[in-house]
């Protein structure tokens, strides 16, 4: 007899140019789908193309489960996408690129922007391009965090490194309450 086989869905988030598309692109199993487009506006001096819409892989598990892998357009003009790929989520990775001028702004903006979501399910963040510039370090991100009394998993990630992006997927993964 035959087990149903179950999909999962996760969202990938942050700011342009935090990596989401490429930690999508490592982790999948899948060819992703991207709406990458040509940037036009202020993001054309931090990268070529941005995400439109969404970024989308498949992650598959042992057993014929799959995890469905959506990530966000990190631009604020875009986030009435936000809601819609949330929609029926199990958690958010949130990728922060600390080589931007105000990198725990943009983390409070995004977690502002999800608290909903994040209120419902989990959150696990990572940061990226720690290594280019590394203030805040990630002990300042946890006391930021613990000022405002939360708490969630932070991790330095290279999101061109499967094993950095399957290590953030997986603390979200752990931190995911489960109903009882």
């Amino acid at each position: 007899m035959s087990q149903e086989r179950r999909a999962y869905k996760l969202i990938f988030t942050g700011p342009v140019g935090a990596g989401k598309t490429t930690a999508i692109n490592a982790i999948s199993d899948t060819r992703t789908v991207s709406t990458d487009e040509l940037a036009t506006d202020e993001t054309k001096d931090m990268k070529a193309n941005t995400t439109v819409a969404m970024d989308y892989g498949v992650l598959k598990i042992p057993g014929g489960d799959a995890v469905h892998l959506y990530g966000t357009p990190g631009q604020d003009r875009f986030n009435y996408m936000w809601k819609i790929l949330t929609e029926g989520g199990l958690g958010l990775v949130l990728l922060v690129n600390n080589d931007n001028p105000a990198p725990l702004d943009d983390l409070d903006h995004f977690m502002d922007a999800f608290s909903d979501f994040i209120a419902d399910t989990a959150l696990a963040i990572g940061v990226t391009r720690l290594e280019k510039t590394p203030k805040p370090s990630l002990k300042e991100y946890h006391e930021h965090l613990a000022k405002k009394n939360m708490k969630f998993p932070v991790f330095e990630v290279d999101p061109r490194e499967k094993r950095d992006v399957q290590i953030l997927v997986q603390a979200l993964l752990f931190s995911i309450r489960t109903e009882s």
